[in-house]
């Protein structure tokens, strides 16, 4: 019996089960099929040049079945248009520039980004002779000021990697729109079920889908979603010869199973992450914190209006600064030390040590503006909540 999933005025949790999939077209299976091959054949000559001609099955760095559902499920539940689905979420930001802008295009950017990112648009583009111009997206008008005829693109995180800061989608695509640049915004920190992007005016979206989206830690991939002429430049040119970052089916399919529980996790880790929040910032060793729904943050009303919930993300500093950050990682018992986000386990990074290990290697290496030595990064996972409180108590004791 077919059924169709696709055109039905259906909630989010459960698009993000069935949408993009009929069993019956698939033997019945209930989950969708792991297509492992690197080609496709054809009966006929003629099949081929059709394939060809029209982008059909041909090679698998191109098409595949598993990855296809993933992609068209990604792009419904981010009110897209279309999706291409690749390998990591570095692989992504990487294919969608290289797709998008050529030598003499300018790329504006706020002056916070995720590390690898920054590294990209500091010590990557400009060698291929794009101009990189960060700014402090919190203020429009320095937008507009620093935005020329040659800018191409408007790029952003939010929140932010690592200030957990919320940034006014609407306002910033509003001044790249006036004068015809693309807004791109990596909406990793929130995943679709909690902020779509495009309904604030954003013209495509990246996720690195190893985060929220998987939700466990043990795959990598990246999404590039939005309009479907902009998603077909970026599959037909970026994947197909400019870099290829093509993500296996096995992977995809992961992606897909974690997919399942997006809405679910997401409620659960906001709700605790909020209770966190306040922990810390009543706690008298703390001298800061970051999340987007507390209520004395300066993100709080921008992330009311653009956000369903505060997602799993904050940052805080202590009152000792670096060394308090130091002493309580140092001393925690269930909380993890690990760079990555958005799994079942709760995950604590602090940067600055980071990047004091980095300068042993690479001398040049230095923060990200925004981002102080004492700056601790929280991803809260699916725990119990009192429990993780309990955690970081007994740390901030000897981080005081």
């Amino acid at each position: 019996m077919s059924r169709d999933r696709t055109n039905r005025n259906l909630r989010l949790s459960t698009r993000a089960i069935h949408h993009g999939y009929d069993p019956s077209e698939h033997q019945g299976a209930v989950a969708p099929p792991v297509y492992f091959t690197s080609t496709y054949t054809f009966g006929t000559v003629e099949e081929t040049e059709a394939a060809a001609a029209q982008g059909g099955l041909l090679y698998a760095r191109e098409h595949n079945p598993t990855t296809e559902i993933l992609e068209a499920r990604l792009a419904n539940l981010e009110g897209a248009e279309a999706g291409v689905v690749v390998a990591s979420g570095m692989a992504a930001i990487g294919t969608l520039i290289l797709s998008l802008l050529s030598q003499g295009d300018e790329i504006v950017v706020h002056k916070t980004l995720y590390s690898n990112t920054r590294s990209l648009m500091k010590g990557g583009l400009p060698r291929f002779g794009i101009k990189v111009v960060p700014v402090d997206f919190t203020n429009p008008l320095k937008l507009a000021r620093a935005i020329t005829s040659k800018t191409r693109i408007v790029y952003f995180e939010t929140p932010v990697n690592p200030t957990a800061k919320v940034l006014d989608i609407a306002a910033i695509a509003a001044v790249a729109h006036h004068v015809g640049a693309l807004v791109v915004v990596d909406s990793t920190f929130a995943s679709p079920a909690v902020q779509r992007p495009l309904e604030f005016g954003a013209d495509l979206v990246v996720h690195s889908l190893t985060k929220y989206i998987n939700g466990h830690g043990d795959v990598l991939g990246g999404a590039v979603l939005g309009r479907k002429d902009l998603v077909a430049q970026i599959h037909d040119h970026g994947v197909r010869y400019l870099t290829g970052a093509t993500i296996s089916p096995m992977a995809a399919a992961l992606i897909m199973r974690g997919l399942k529980t997006l809405s679910l996790r997401m409620d659960r880790h906001a709700t605790s992450a909020l209770k966190v929040a306040e922990f810390l910032e009543a706690h008298p060793a703390v001298a800061w914190v970051n999340y987007p729904y507390l209520k004395s943050g300066d993100s709080y009303s921008i992330a009311r209006r653009q956000m369903a919930n505060g997602s799993g993300m904050l940052s805080f500093g202590l009152k000792r600064g670096f060394e308090g950050a130091r002493s309580l990682l140092g001393h925690l018992e269930l909380i993890t030390c690990a760079v990555s986000l958005g799994d079942a386990e709760t995950l604590i990074s602090h940067p600055a040590t980071l990047n004091c290990a980095r300068k042993k290697i690479r001398p040049e290496a230095t923060l990200a503006p925004g981002v102080g030595e004492d700056l601790i990064r929280l991803s809260v996972g699916l725990e119990d909540d009192a429990d993780l409180i309990d955690d970081l108590q007994q740390a901030l004791a000897h981080a005081s």
